[in-house]
């Protein structure tokens, strides 16, 4: 009998399974270890009311301790605009027109819609391109009669185009219309 345990291999591990690790950390609860919180337990029963401040110093800009938004308060604080950034481009201050200035807006947007453009009518006036859009729209019928003749100067240059550039546009067209 002890011959035969002798001739069976035996199966047993001599080494380790897996490398030691160490155990995953477990963070302390930060509502029972934070000194700033305030637990106050709730008449109801088992209920507790846990108040944790902002992590964040309060700013005048704040809303938990300004309850109105800054947006809304009739002067805004020296200090919203003192943090920002320097704007980009300059931004034209237009002078309120009269209305006697705006029934000639009209008036010359009406008489001659060809010469008297947004831009030329900004020009005029002093004002923007967008306040004679609101004010002075075209017709309709003077709208289609400007793209159509906008349409056709496009063409016309368009057929001086070479084969290569067509092409190339007609592809594109193509590729639009799958998207």
């Amino acid at each position: 009998m002890k011959a035969r345990s002798l001739l069976r291999p035996i199966f047993s591990r001599c080494y380790s399974s897996r490398l030691p690790q160490r155990p995953p950390y477990r963070a302390p609860d930060p509502l029972t270890s934070d000194p700033n919180v305030l637990h106050q337990p709730l008449p109801e029963g088992d209920l507790t009311f846990i108040h944790r401040p902002p992590p964040t110093a309060p700013t005048p800009f704040s809303y938990t301790t300004s309850p109105s938004s800054p947006l809304l308060q009739d002067t805004p604080s020296p200090l919203a605009f003192a943090t920002l950034p320097p704007t980009m481009r300059q931004i034209k201050e237009f002078p309120r027109m009269s209305d006697e200035d705006v029934a000639r807006l009209r008036a010359l947007r009406a008489e001659d819609p060809v010469k008297w453009t947004r831009g030329a009518l900004a020009k005029e006036f002093g004002c923007s391109p967008t306040f004679v859009m609101h004010v002075a729209a075209l017709k309709s019928a003077d709208k289609k009669r400007a793209v159509r003749a906008r349409d056709a100067e496009h063409e016309e240059v368009r057929s001086k185009w070479g084969e290569k550039k067509s092409m190339v546009r007609e592809i594109r067209k193509k590729r639009r219309e799958y998207w």
